[in-house]
């Protein structure tokens, strides 16, 4: 028969930041023993609890024993067992005895065992029945197993009332251990199991008795605990956007699981502030409220800031009053604080900080922040003059280069490192630098992580391309490249965000010149060795990756990707062209026969550059006159068509050339004993390689 399991363990508040992990271990950790051990049925569902005061799990279809379970032991090779006359041996003998014991029966006879062969040899083996165990020496063993193994990140020592010294998270006051109506009596943490717990900590009436398992989760509502976490989170969720009304809350995930895990019983209220706070920039004043409060920032339908924001209380009253003011009370310092931070900034401009970046280590082997600006900057004028060809893009790229860094110094980003770009946007609006400068300011950032969106102005897509290039090359060129799961400097995150401009973007930059330019700027440091060749490998490795996300194919990504094309501005077109043609019935041919001329090609001493006709004409068989025809006039269609970038059109009409292609390998030798007419094969092979590799290499399009 079975029936719900339920285990809790009744804390002091946990950390809120550590609880989603420390309730799913501790779930995971018994559901895990008991599966182990034979203990739940197909159909068992488990349910994890995380509150601030408990961690908890109820499983359905749990036995209450394990089934029987047909086992066999290998006793002993039978070399060992038997002596020379075939009689049992004493090592035999005494093996045997020690496995009656474990099994639980009188005696083993030799005659019970059954031989076979095992690896190279014959060894003797013992099968018989272990009878199920009982649930709660199971439950006990899976428990212990699952307290030691949760992610604690700091442990507590802490004693109980009978002087005795526990370990844990935070001190543990209660622990419950149900099988349907039973208390399974299980010892943990030094607390024996029972039935009861506690409820809310003030809404709650004295202690809540569970009768069933069943009931946790009812009986925890009545006490005013909402036991689920997503659950929990849910509701904060709808009660913000109640509260909100026709505005728009500002609700990251990562702030609701942590207020989540900060309440039992989750009730919104609204609260405001004063309007002068709002000439301070919003993102100052939603990340203070957000991180320092756990409050909820509300903005209007246009995306400003409003006066007013929403808390989560742990407690539920007609009247709010109190809570309210308080709550504005404490947030009042805070903004004080940004405003503050902010009017001092704006007395001191960018330009002004520029000689502070040499006071501040940026790598102790690749200098400080401003021998950094100074390489950031010889690259985004390097870029820009590659992409705009004119005097004042490259002298905006040039000036939002040299400050994008200089907001570090400021009071803001000193207390609210996350605001780094933002602010300097701010400050270099308020020093009147030119628009292009100050959005690139903030834009040099993007993408800060996979699928952030990329630098919307021409001026922040260099500065970006720029701080990317020198991070990745520098930091790799110092031997601090990303190994296995580790890369501290994030140049994984670097590397995808040069590759999604060069793509998205359509930037027309050479990669190889790119990297070049980017290790040209360190050459004065004698810690840096040029790593170019190692990382455009990583790139296009990366690149891969990115074109799997979306989708494209292993094979599709080969034919583009493999060639290590120099630039990546049509890549996404070549795609777009592969796809179709590899379901054309002709490619598959034209590939097999692309890859049959890359490994004749491969082998050739010397190819001539171009075809004698007149060797074609007289020396020439029919077959590969066919194919030079057909080449010649299919020619300036492909040309015309990819010259306008219909890389489709491009490979589609090569579809044209396969009956000649198939005739020519089945009737042409290419290595003629004539050397005039055996080069003359090559180069017509070597053109038309040429040809249909223009758009991708279709060779890593055969199956």
């Amino acid at each position: 028969m079975t029936q719900t399991l339920l285990v809790e363990l009744l804390t002091e508040e946990l950390p809120p930041k550590a609880l989603a992990r420390l309730g799913e271990a501790f779930a995971a950790g018994i559901v895990d023993g008991l599966q182990s051990r034979g203990f739940l049925e197909p159909q068992a569902l488990a349910t994890a609890y995380a509150t601030p005061r408990r961690l908890a799990v109820s499983i359905t279809h749990v036995r209450a024993t394990s089934p029987d379970r047909q086992l066999c032991e290998k006793v002993l090779p039978v070399a060992v067992a038997l002596d020379a006359n075939g009689n049992a041996s004493p090592p035999l003998l005494k093996k045997l005895a020690v496995l009656a014991a474990a099994t639980g029966v009188d005696m083993i006879a030799p005659a019970q065992l059954e031989r076979a062969v095992d690896g190279k040899a014959e060894s003797f083996f013992y099968r018989y029945t272990a009878r199920g165990t009982g649930l709660q020496a199971a439950l006990q063993a899976a428990l212990e197993d699952s307290i030691a193994k949760l992610p604690i990140p700091k442990v507590m020592s802490y004693q109980r009332p009978d002087g005795s010294t526990v370990q844990f998270v935070r001190p543990v006051h209660g622990l419950i251990a149900l099988h349907g109506e039973d208390i399974l009596e299980l010892t943990a943490l030094g607390l024996q199991a029972g039935r009861t717990t506690l409820g809310h900590r003030f809404l709650s009436a004295g202690v809540l008795t569970i009768g069933h398992a069943e009931h946790y989760a009812d009986v925890l509502e009545k006490g005013h605990v909402v036991p689920g976490a997503a659950a929990r989170k849910e509701r904060i969720r709808a009660a913000l956007l109640a509260q909100a009304g026709e505005d728009t809350v500002l609700m990251p995930e990562s702030l609701l699981d942590e207020v989540a895990a900060l309440v039992e019983w989750p009730v919104v209220y609204a609260c405001t502030f004063e309007e002068q706070f709002l000439k301070v920039p919003q993102e100052c004043l939603i990340l203070t409220m957000q991180t320092n409060q756990k409050y909820f920032a509300v903005t209007d339908v246009h995306g400003r800031l409003r006066s007013r924001f929403l808390i989560v209380s742990n407690l539920a009253t007609d009247d709010p009053r109190h809570i309210i003011e308080g709550n504005e009370r404490v947030v009042r310092p805070r903004l004080s604080d940004a405003k503050f931070f902010y009017e001092q900034d704006q007395k001191k401009t960018l330009e002004a900080r520029l000689p502070g970046l040499q006071n501040v280590v940026y790598h102790n082997k690749l200098g400080t922040q401003g021998e950094r600006t100074r390489r950031v900057v010889a690259l985004a004028v390097a870029i820009a003059t590659a992409l705009e060809h004119d005097t004042a893009s490259v002298a905006m790229a040039e000036r939002a280069a040299r400050l994008a860094k200089t907001d570090l110094l400021t009071d803001m980003v000193g207390e609210f490192p996350e605001l780094q770009g933002i602010m300097g946007t701010y400050y270099a609006q308020h020093d009147g630098e030119p628009p292009q400068v100050a959005c690139a300011i903030a834009e040099h950032y993007q993408p800060r992580y996979a699928g952030d969106a990329l630098p919307a102005s021409r001026t922040g897509t260099v500065v970006a391309l720029a701080d990317k290039l020198e991070t990745l090359v520098g930091i790799w060129g110092i031997g601090l490249q990303p190994t296995g799961d580790k890369d501290p400097f994030a140049l994984r995150r670097h590397a995808l965000g040069i590759l999604r401009m060069l793509t998205e973007k359509r930037l027309p930059l050479s990669l190889p010149i790119l990297l070049a330019s980017a290790a040209m700027v360190f050459a004065d440091n004698p810690a840096f060795a040029d790593p170019s060749t190692d990382v455009q490998t990583f790139l296009y490795d990366r690149l891969r990756g990115l074109l799997r996300e979306r989708g494209f194919a292993p094979h599709e990504i080969e034919a583009v990707v493999a060639p290590q094309p120099e630039t990546l501005d049509t890549l996404l077109d070549r795609l777009d062209a592969v796809r179709p043609f590899a379901a054309l019935p002709e490619s598959q041919s034209l590939a097999a026969a692309n890859k049959r001329i890359a490994n004749i090609l491969k082998k050739a001493t010397t190819v001539p550059s171009e075809v004698d006709t007149t060797i074609l004409a007289t020396k020439g068989v029919a077959q590969e006159q066919a194919l030079h025809q057909a080449m010649t006039m299919c020619a300036p269609e492909v040309d015309r068509a990819f010259a306008a970038g219909d890389f489709q059109a491009a490979l589609t009409r090569l579809a044209a050339l396969r009956a000649q292609v198939d005739r020519f390998f089945e009737e042409v030798m290419v290595n003629a004993d004539d050397p005039q007419l055996r080069d003359n094969r090559l180069a017509l092979l070597a053109q038309l390689h040429t040809m249909m590799n223009r758009v991708a290499d279709i060779s890593k399009l055969a199956t």
